[in-house]
């Protein structure tokens, strides 16, 4: 197992669609036990496989930070299937480090994907757990939750990432 690098905001493997997985192989296997290695030690409670520059549907969602194994879900090709209520809560992303801000998500949702065995699961998330769900899928999809904002809103924090990425180059 190994902690990845994680992409930062401006990364345009952060803006793709990512490619469905097409079987469950060692390479699958390998890059799940690494996402979860690497959302332990960010820490944060989830991680997509294109965070980690790998544009493949897979996801991985632990509320508990690594502190209860039952609370970790991998999640392979997951889709939202039903959501219901809304709820406004403060969100922010390992990808967008430093940056929280309130963001509209469904209250209650029922995700469906395959386990690292390859069987169909479904999982019932509300609040925190279907805010995860939403957040990680719609990486899948290319979508950073800082979309989800105003456009000044948006522009501000795209404009911060720019800065410090040049003064980075510059060092």
């Amino acid at each position: 197992m190994a902690v990845r690098e994680i992409l930062i905001i401006g990364d345009p493997g952060l803006t793709r669609t990512s490619d469905p997985v097409d079987g469950i192989t060692e390479e699958i296997l390998r890059l799940a036990r690494d996402m979860v290695e690497t959302v332990h030690a960010a820490p944060g409670v989830g991680l997509a496989a294109p965070q980690v520059g790998v544009n493949k549907r897979v996801i991985v969602v632990d509320l508990s930070v690594g502190e209860d194994r039952d609370a970790l879900y991998v999640l392979i090709n997951p889709e939202i299937v039903s959501k219901e209520g809304e709820s406004i809560a403060e969100e922010g992303c390992l990808s967008v480090p430093d940056i929280k801000e309130k963001v509209a998500r469904p209250y209650r949702v029922i995700a469906r994907g395959l386990d690292l065995e390859g069987r169909q699961v479904e999982i019932e998330g509300e609040d925190l757990l279907a805010r995860a769900l939403c957040h990680e899928i719609d990486h899948l999809d290319g979508i950073l939750f800082v979309e989800k904002l105003s456009a000044l809103k948006r522009t501000l924090i795209k404009k911060k990432f720019k800065k410090k990425a040049a003064a980075a180059l510059k060092a």
